[in-house]
């Protein structure tokens, strides 16, 4: 069995957290929940295999997501994205960026 840092224990050694500290945990753990989530219904397959290799895959994937922010940013800074809010639009890129660390490391499924 891999051995993994406790994250929790990390998190509970801090002896006074800031709300910067405690709002950066609550994040961290709606991505993970969110990644662990997507992850089951997309599978590794997705970006394993896209074309141009999971890299090139993932650089498609955060320019679509940074063009469409801007987009909104641009055009309806005062009314809500329809499909889609700023925060779940920037929740995906930072999950991107995690992917794209793990495709890195090798440990993303192939």
């Amino acid at each position: 069995m891999k051995k993994m840092k406790n994250v929790t224990k990390l998190r509970n050694d801090i002896p006074d957290p800031t709300d910067f500290e405690l709002g950066l945990w609550e994040t961290v753990d709606e991505l993970v929940e969110l990644l662990l989530s997507k992850h089951k219904d997309y599978g590794p397959r997705n970006i394993a295999d896209a074309p141009g290799g999971a890299i090139n895959g993932l650089r498609v994937r955060i320019h679509d997501k940074t063009a469409r922010i801007n987009n909104l940013y641009d055009s309806i800074r005062d009314m809500a994205p329809e499909h889609e809010s700023f925060e779940d639009s920037f929740k995906d890129l930072a999950n991107y960026a995690i992917i794209a660390l793990l495709v890195l490391r090798g440990k993303w499924d192939k």
